[in-house]
């Protein structure tokens, strides 16, 4: 069972109440950013910014944009993806209520297809710890043990497919914005720990790795900079 197959799990898990302050200064602090950077390319555009939101989770970025007008002014179009589809019912309930149907769409993909899709984008979004989600397909879950296994990430091919393909839809002059990210070290290993054991799960790594992941399937890498850079080498 995955983590969000759980409907009491899902609700918490989106739930600002529910989550520790660090994690809710972290959702205000990315959308504080997030706001001036819609604002400073529609500023050199000169016209309305089209969005992919990859990972829209429960449409967080969505229902907090729409309000403001001066910047729901500035974006054209924003579709946006989930690989889980209580993610995407959510959405499109909030689309619905929201009657913006005219701008925003959602649908199921994995991120891994982006190639799939026929549009190229002038902002291309990755928020709220969605980039250290993205876990190699050959992770063994089922049998890694962190007292016995060691795992490498110097590369991570599902990482670095993502947001390459993620380059590549870019239009001219666009930009890729990665936002929370993980930093590498032991406190936020214990609270990647705490967070999963908070909901029942079992980790099954610990301090010499790099990455917190569960039984579950669950997965939250963490990063130094130049982890960043050195998976996104091939972008000029």
């Amino acid at each position: 069972m995955e983590m969000y197959d759980n409907k009491e799990t899902f609700e918490k898990t989106f739930d600002e109440n529910f989550l520790p302050e660090y994690l809710r200064q972290a959702q205000w602090a990315e959308f504080v950013e997030l706001k001036k950077i819609i604002s400073e390319h529609f500023q050199k555009q000169g016209s309305p910014v089209s969005i992919l939101d990859i990972g829209v989770g429960n449409g967080r970025i969505i229902k907090h944009l729409q309000p403001i007008k001066e910047i729901w002014e500035m974006i054209g179009s924003y579709d946006a993806i989930d690989n889980v589809q209580a993610c995407v019912d959510v959405t499109q309930h909030l689309i619905a209520t929201l009657v913006i149907e005219k701008t925003v769409t959602v649908n199921l993909l994995d991120a891994a297809r982006l190639d799939s899709l026929e549009k190229d984008y002038d902002l291309i979004l990755s928020t709220w710890f969605t980039a250290g989600n993205l876990y190699p397909d050959d992770f063994p879950f089922d049998t890694y043990e962190c007292a016995l296994n060691s795992y490498s990430l110097e590369t991570n091919r599902k990482f670095t497919k993502v947001f390459m393909a993620a380059y590549k839809k870019l239009n001219p002059h666009g930009e890729l914005v990665l936002g929370s990210a993980y930093l590498d070290n032991q406190a936020t290993r214990e609270k990647q720990e705490h967070f999963y054991r908070h909901f029942g799960m079992h980790v099954i790594t610990g301090e010499k790795d790099s990455f917190t992941a569960t039984k579950e399937l669950m997965w939250s890498q963490r990063f130094t900079p130049e982890r960043f850079l050195d998976y996104l080498s091939e972008i000029p």
